[in-house]
């Protein structure tokens, strides 16, 4: 009598086994749920530009607040929804307000549009899909941020001989090498998310954009985007808003440490 509930769950531990040892179970794409009202607030030029890049990618509806080139009223209207942390983006989501870039986009990617704009998960591309996700922010960002406030102070003689945003930028570079998108194969958010911070450290003289040919080409395959066009159109009817200086100059490789800093 006990065989059928012994056989039973002898095949839902096989269902669960590790690959290699039996096959196992085919992935199931997650449903959609539904869209709640999104509200961007938005400035010109700042990381807002991503989650309007994104709805504009998955063709789902939006509100867009700012006053275009008028810094002082879209400031004053975010600071209305979101006093503790006026920071762009700030996302009017149903009843929540959130902030964070990333974890917005995966929000709405991971409920309304699954499997769009994301490598599957049990594929090559996606862990360096997943990478560049946190390494927009993590690494690039970080320290061409860093770099520049620093350099503004005081322009360096010669790059830091630890990690630096030269080296950050060259990482990418090389990834680029051999990938034609961060998400891999295909164009994904990772790509949403890495223009900022590349952009930021090429504009603002950071690093000598003529060094890095593969990111310069990605840059351009992302500028002649339908979606990335619509961005532009509608979350800088003006132009910039707010310019940072560019740094006058480059500062010169050094040598570099022989383990590499975090």
């Amino acid at each position: 009598m006990k065989r059928p509930l012994i056989a039973g769950l002898a095949l839902a531990l096989a269902a669960t086994a590790l690959p290699g040892t039996v096959e196992a179970a085919p992935q199931r794409a997650a449903k959609a749920t539904a869209l709640p009202p999104i509200t961007i607030y938005h400035l010109e030029g700042r990381r807002s530009e991503r989650i309007v890049w994104l709805m504009e990618e998955l063709g789902l509806p939006y509100e867009l607040e700012f006053k275009p080139a008028d810094m002082a009223a879209t400031s004053a209207a975010l600071r209305g929804i979101n006093p503790a942390m006026p920071v762009f983006p700030t996302v009017k989501y149903g009843d929540q307000v959130l902030v964070e870039s990333g974890a917005i986009i995966d929000t709405i990617v991971n409920r309304h549009a699954p499997g769009r704009l994301t490598p599957p998960l049990n594929s090559p591309d996606y862990p360096y899909h997943l990478m560049w996700m946190h390494y927009a922010e993590g690494s690039l960002a970080s320290r061409a941020i860093a770099d520049y406030r620093v350099w503004m102070i005081k322009p360096p003689t010669e790059r830091s001989r630890l990690v630096d945003s030269e080296q950050v930028v060259q990482f990418a570079e090389d990834y680029l090498a051999k990938h034609p998108w961060f998400g891999g194969a295909e164009f994904s958010t990772a790509d949403i998310m890495m223009l900022f911070p590349l952009n930021f450290a090429m504009q603002l003289n950071i690093v000598d954009k003529d060094q890095f040919p593969n990111v310069n080409a990605w840059r351009t395959r992302i500028e002649a985007r339908p979606a990335y066009k619509r961005m532009l159109a509608k979350a800088r009817p003006r132009g910039m808003v707010g310019n940072l200086p560019a740094l006058p100059r480059h500062a010169p490789a050094g040598p570099r440490a022989s383990t590499p800093v975090r």
